[in-house]
């Protein structure tokens, strides 16, 4: 609408709207209505409203409201100068409380200064009570002075940046219990979502600080002194940790370095060295912080060196098994609650170790995974595995702890370990491990390679599948561990398939041919409860089982195994090479409480068969068995004197059951340093005829696939 028009309008047929209203008796009356606007009508509404309009204020109010505004300010920077800070003492020690969940009390002065592109605040005589239910009564923290400055800039912005932040004779006590719960933990009972970051500090310094740490479920105890301060000066430029102390009762040392901080930007790098001894595990890393102080994000090219992967669970809190002494190298690398180290390399014991792993810390128990090979296995190193040790003789690579259980084997001529398997440990991580081994050097028989998949699952270990490769046919099967009972359970079940007699047991007279070759197969089904190697299997239920379906063996020891003097040992001295056929061997053991008795021994050959019985004590780890030659020739020569083998698993001893013919016994006495072993029993023959062993019967009633096992303990 033009202004013309709103200055006159035209009178027209609107109308101001009118009201109903009701007389005095209640009855309606027409609605009035009004008439239109006059000239008048509109002049006056335009004064009304310029009447209304704000007036610009004069110079003098202005310099009236700047003078007063002054005064106020003067004022309250008066009253900032001379207040007392400590007045906030106590509000700010229950806002602290409410948030950390339990006490907080500052006993000293609280001093603020406020006037400043960089305001700063100390606060004296800080103390933090532990949580109700830490056994320690005394406070958890006490800290004599810490001084905080910002910089007031950035923080108007929304951005903090820390210019000062100095503790003053820290006195810390931390602990752990075997709950998991951490008296340093503030979120009561609320896991937090992401890892701590920190805002940049630019001059970061403690000084004079002690810690006592103690953690019930890693086994860790730690007291020390903590320093941190900015090195400005010397050769030495930039931050500097130092810490020092007790780790476990073994010395404990700390250093990291980093650039300087008072330049330090969020948005570059920031570069690091640390350094850790505990014991006799070292620990260096080479590495940034992509975006200081952002501890949730860091990458390291790091190194550790140690008598015992196990040994980093302290300081780690992952779980590894027991191993020799070891170095390995790899770059180190987090993303909030998931650790990567790639391009790991070095060695372990003396078999080297490469591969990549992962561990995501963000489950309720770590998870971890690894892809990991060796090239070259020294079979030694694998005894650490199971709490025992790799061979100490000279060359082989051995911690001084490992060295002592050897020595306390061999003292005992034992094979199975009694260290107690940490069950805890295992409870507190999931795995997922493949594993493979391209040669193996040193091994008792002859292996080729190996391969295991490992999966641990709140608290079952399961390796399957589980391979050893012979030179020909291989060891298979699976291996379990259930810790999730409060005494462990071992399961095992083994097949040996396709393997030759010859390269398990490769007996060779010097410069002379094999005299025993054939194929060979074989089961173990052992189930064993306890908390160490030895325990399991001296409570072992199962069953074993070792059959040589066909072969051939020098026709020599043939008949020295039937005690023919006179032929067996012609031939030997001739150097005879023929061979007889082996129609079929077998040795059935069934097992129960740790004891392995032997239900079949039967070795038939063409001229010679042999029978015999006998037990394995798998606590005690001895064995005692007899066996007896029976020739099917008619022997002009003759004994009845059982060859038995008695003593320590490790190294049992060869000899013939005393008997009314003993005195023959100076004969053995003058071959044996001429002869095998088996010339002990040449001056025994046994008489009579034999019939032939039917190797098909045998296997039908025990058979390596199809024996009845005595029901495992779950």
């Amino acid at each position: 609408m033009s202004n013309e028009a709103f200055q006159n309008p035209e009178p027209g047929p609107r109308r101001t709207p009118g009201r109903t209203n009701r007389t005095a008796d209640g009855r309606r009356r027409p609605l009035q209505r009004a008439g239109a606007w006059t000239r008048e009508h509109w002049q006056a509404a335009r004064a009304r409203m310029a009447a209304t309009r704000i007036k610009k204020p004069s110079p003098k109010s202005l310099k009236i409201a700047g003078g007063v505004l002054a005064a106020i300010a003067v004022m309250i920077a008066i009253l900032i100068a001379i207040w007392d800070w400590n007045w906030f003492r106590g509000p700010l020690a229950r806002f602290a409380s409410a948030r950390m969940h339990r006490e907080v009390q500052i006993t000293g002065d609280l001093d603020v200064h406020l006037w400043s592109w960089q305001p700063r605040a100390t606060v004296e005589g800080i103390r933090i009570a532990n949580p109700d239910w830490a056994p320690d009564k005394r406070q958890m923290a006490e800290i004599d002075r810490i001084v905080v400055q910002i910089r007031l800039l950035p923080l108007l912005k929304g951005d903090v940046d820390l210019r000062l932040l100095q503790f003053d004779r820290p006195n810390v006590r931390l602990y752990a219990d075997a709950q998991g719960r951490k008296t340093w933990d503030f979120s009561d009972g609320r896991k937090p979502d992401k890892p701590t970051k920190l805002p940049p500090i630019r001059n970061f310094i403690i000084n004079q600080g002690q810690i006592d740490f103690r953690d019930v479920k890693r086994g860790l105890t730690f007291n020390g002194t903590l320093n941190a301060s900015e090195q400005l000066g010397g050769q030495n430029r930039g931050f500097n940790m130092l810490g020092q102390g007790s780790y476990n009762r073994q010395p404990f040392n700390l250093r990291i370095t980093g650039g300087p901080l008072l330049n330090i930007n969020k948005d570059t790098p920031y570069p690091f060295d640390a350094y850790v001894r505990a014991g006799d595990t070292v620990i260096t890393a080479q590495g940034a912080v992509p975006e200081p102080f952002d501890l949730g994000q860091f990458h390291v090219n790091a190194s550790v060196r140690g008598p015992d992967m196990a040994e980093l669970y302290g300081l780690t809190g992952i779980a590894l098994p027991n191993t020799p002494p070891y170095t390995v190298r790899g770059r180190l690398s987090r993303d909030e609650g998931l650790y990567r180290v790639t391009g790991l390399n070095g060695r372990v014991g003396d078999s080297d170790l490469s591969g990549t792993l992962s561990v995501d810390t963000g489950r309720e128990r770590p998870y971890l995974k690894a892809d990991l090979a060796t090239r070259s296995l020294d079979f030694d190193d694998l005894g650490a595995l199971f709490g025992g040790a790799p061979s100490t003789a000279p060359g082989e690579t051995a911690s001084a702890t490992q060295k002592a259980v050897a020595q306390n084997l061999n003292a005992q001529q034992r094979l199975f370990p009694d260290s107690t398997l940490a069950v805890e440990r295992i409870r507190a991580i999931d795995a997922d491990v493949d594993y493979k081994v391209a040669t193996i050097r040193d091994a008792p028989v002859h292996l080729r390679s190996a391969a295991v998949k490992v999966k641990l699952d709140e608290g079952l270990l399961r390796a399957d599948p589980l391979r050893l490769d012979l030179p020909q046919g291989q060891i298979a099967g699976h291996v379990q561990l259930n810790a999730r009972r409060a005494t462990p359970v071992t399961d095992l079940d083994l097949r040996l398939s396709n393997a030759r007699l010859e390269q398990l047991i490769p007996i060779r007279s010097p410069g002379g041919p094999l005299p025993v070759t054939g194929s060979l197969v074989g089961r173990a089904r052992l189930t064993g409860e306890g908390n160490s190697v030895h325990k399991a299997f001296a409570n072992a239920d199962g069953e074993v089982m070792v059959v040589i379906p066909n072969g051939e063996i020098r026709e020599a020891f043939a008949e020295l195994l039937g005690v023919n003097v006179v032929k067996g040992l012609g031939l030997l001295l001739k150097k005879d090479q023929d061979k007889v056929p082996i129609r079929c061997g077998v040795a059935h053991f069934q097992t129960t409480d740790g004891v392995m008795r032997a239900n079949q021994i039967v070795f038939d050959t063409e001229p010679v068969v042999v029978t015999g019985s006998g037990t394995v004590n798998l606590d005690s780890e001895r064995m005692a068995f007899r066996v007896q030659g029976h020739p099917k020739e008619f022997r002009l020569l003759r004994l009845m004197l059982p060859v038995t083998a008695q003593g320590p698993i490790r190294g049992p001893k060869l000899g013939v059951e005393p008997g009314k013919a003993i005195a023959q016994g100076g004969v053995a006495v003058a071959l044996g340093s001429l002869l095998s072993p088996l010339a002990a029993i040449l001056p025994f023959v046994d008489p009579g005829l034999a019939k032939d062993a039917n190797c098909s019967a045998l296997l039908a009633g025990a058979s390596a696939e199809g024996a009845p096992v005595k029901s495992a303990r779950r």
